[in-house]
């Protein structure tokens, strides 16, 4: 049950920080926030990261080994990367159409899930 809440939460915890870190890209495209000062977007961006946050210290909190979770910080750092990659890739395609899932894009993914494999190695 650990690993599904701590993957779960990893999951929310990169949605919200793709919503802060890309989402303004977005919102400036569709002309809601265009004429937005920096120091509002920021703001803006920090007002998501915070739920990101409310999900990601509890993941790792739960999913760390030394606190009766399964994973180690390496495992856990691993299988975060891996998640913002998917979660950045599904947000970039859907939302930003420009933009496309290329090759090479499949082939750095292969190498971290390559990484997924070693990390978990005994």
């Amino acid at each position: 049950m650990k690993t599904l809440s701590t993957v779960l939460l990893l999951i929310g915890s990169n949605i919200f920080m793709t919503l802060a870190w890309y989402g303004h890209l977005k919102l400036q495209d569709m002309k809601l926030i265009d004429n937005w000062r920096l120091g509002y977007v920021i703001l803006f961006s920090w007002g998501l990261a915070f739920f990101e946050y409310c999900m990601q210290v509890p993941a790792n909190r739960i999913g760390f080994i030394e606190n009766g979770g399964p994973f180690s910080l390496m495992q856990l750092k691993v299988i975060q990367e891996v998640i913002t990659l998917i979660v950045f890739t599904v947000f970039v395609t859907v939302f930003f159409k420009g933009e496309s899932f290329q090759w090479n894009h499949l082939a750095a993914f292969i190498c971290l899930v390559l990484a997924v494999y070693f990390v978990f190695m005994k």
